[in-house]
């Protein structure tokens, strides 16, 4: 069995790991190569883009992908939507392997946005001082906020445009809580914003602002393609993979 994966987060290195030297079983994972420094998973890796959905179908086809598993992040949508239509053209079963997402507890102060760009509206309205936790990419929605100072957090340094004040952290997770209350408390943070990634690596960021009081405004992931089967994490994962391998029921959409 080939089994392509596409990567790029913790979940998808752990789903590596778990299926690497299965007998039986060829795997390769591909990451997007946006992240200068890639952490890498276990056995065959390709990096960059495929082209689009016509790319990514040719690439199925060509390298006899028997199982496609998008295991990238809850918010590269393009990527998740391309390999939907992939799959379904090339008549190979696709699972999506997410992560959930973050609940609101007793005390958070969570206001919700649909888009980088709506958070920009938003934002004035909650505070000055900016932990701005989205990553590099999306930075241009917050460029004409002139009046609002932002510390930016990311493992790259992002490029412009950006906003005017700004001061750039780079550094990756996991982050410990300790550290997250630190950093509030020595950038005199009013209001942090995050997309709502999930998983525990960045999540102190939340504990932090819900006992400093501060408001978090959460940009709401993209839906998983409709009709692609979903699994919470790599185990998950990795167990419709064996079924698969071992006939005890073939890997399938749904």
């Amino acid at each position: 069995m080939r089994v392509l994966i596409l990567g790029g987060t913790t979940e998808a290195r752990r789903l590596a790991e778990l299926l690497h030297d299965t007998p039986g079983l060829t795997l390769t994972s591909s990451l997007a190569g946006r992240v200068a420094s890639p952490r890498l998973p276990p056995g065959e890796v390709r990096i960059g883009g495929f082209g689009g959905v016509e790319g990514l179908t040719a690439w199925l086809r060509e390298h006899r992908v028997d199982v496609l598993i998008d295991a990238t992040h809850p918010f590269a949508g393009t990527i998740s939507f391309h390999a939907a239509r992939a799959a379904a053209t090339a008549h190979v079963p696709l699972l999506a392997l997410r992560r959930p997402g973050w609940v609101p507890v007793a005390g958070d102060d969570w206001h919700d946005a649909g888009s980088l760009e709506e958070a920009a509206r938003l934002l004035p309205s909650l505070g000055r001082r900016v932990f701005l936790t989205t990553g590099r990419m999306g930075l241009a929605a917050f460029a004409g906020l002139d009046e609002l100072w932002f510390l930016v957090r990311s493992v790259d340094a992002p490029e412009a445009p950006h906003p005017a004040r700004m001061e750039v952290l780079l550094d990756r997770g996991p982050f410990t809580l300790d550290g997250e209350r630190e950093l509030l408390r020595r950038h005199r943070i009013e209001v942090v914003v995050t997309k709502d990634s999930g998983g525990a690596a960045t999540a102190p960021k939340l504990t932090a602002a819900r006992e400093a009081g501060l408001p978090v405004l959460v940009i709401r992931r993209p839906p998983v393609p409709e009709g692609v089967q979903v699994v919470p994490g790599p185990e998950e994962a990795a167990r419709w993979v064996g079924e698969g391998l071992h006939g005890r029921g073939s890997p399938a959409t749904g």
